[in-house]
């Protein structure tokens, strides 16, 4: 048994504390800050072995070093970006398994939004922790990847099963269902999971994690080959990365 407990730090992130209860061991995903982990852990009473970074960019690794100095934990990173996460002990990559205690975590290269994104999945717990790669009806900005690369990464994350509970690391889901309806404004799927959205967001309560199978269903960027999708881009019959390049380019200056 995985526990998870989901904090909200910054604007807008969210750093996932992980328990395996077979061993007590603990780790922490991407903590942006050093601050909020240290309080969650000492309300819990749990002690910290690991942090699993999915990628370098500060609001990710932010407390590495002070969370290492005031627990000895290790990290855990990105072979592709060893060389830009702090203190990083461990680097895995692509079909790499990573034990946190007697939870294995499948590990994927899901490059796209940096040049060296990983994601955790852990199948027993059905849990992905996949950064800022995959959102909540979204996906990362492609800051140092390409659309084919992105769309690679996405298509292994959206093959696992629709059960898998999606843990991403922002609350960027109702700006991104405002595009995703501009996009697809017949799916009714999409339609009713909005109206939770805005009636979570209303009562200040987060709309992560969300389960792969409702991405499936409701997410522009897993859904390149919708007919509705396609004609709202003027794209239909035309081949799945470039659907996926021309949706990505249209939210980036989307300000619905």
């Amino acid at each position: 048994m995985l526990h998870i407990e989901q904090l909200a730090v910054l604007s807008d992130n969210y750093v996932y504390l992980l328990r395996d209860a077979a061993s007590g061991t603990v780790g922490v995903v991407d903590p942006a800050e050093p601050e909020p982990v240290v309080a969650a852990l000492a309300r819990l009473g749990w002690p910290l072995h690991w942090i699993l970074n999915t990628h370098h960019h500060p609001d990710h690794v932010g407390g590495n070093e002070a969370l290492i100095e005031a627990t000895g934990c290790k990290v855990v990173g990105p072979r592709a970006d060893a060389a830009r996460i702090p203190g990083i002990s461990l680097a895995l990559g692509e079909g790499e398994e990573f034990a946190l205690g007697e939870s294995k975590a499948r590990v994927f290269d899901v490059p796209g939004h940096t040049r060296g994104h990983i994601a955790f999945w852990f199948a027993e717990a059905k849990a992905l922790f996949c950064g800022d790669t995959l959102f909540a009806l979204g996906c990362g900005r492609l800051f140092e990847g390409t659309p084919t690369q992105m769309w690679d990464s996405l298509s292994r994350l959206k093959a696992l099963p629709g059960d898998t509970r999606v843990f991403c690391a922002h609350e960027y889901t109702q700006s991104n269902g405002r595009f995703a309806l501009a996009m697809e404004p017949g799916n009714a799927a999409l339609q009713a999971r909005m109206r939770e959205v805005d009636g979570r967001r209303a009562a200040s309560q987060p709309t992560v994690p969300s389960t792969l199978a409702e991405e499936w269903a409701t997410n522009p960027f897993l859904r390149p080959d919708s007919p509705e999708l396609q004609a709202t881009l003027a794209l239909t019959g035309h081949g799945m990365v470039e659907v996926f390049a021309a949706t990505r380019a249209r939210k980036d200056t989307f300000r619905g």
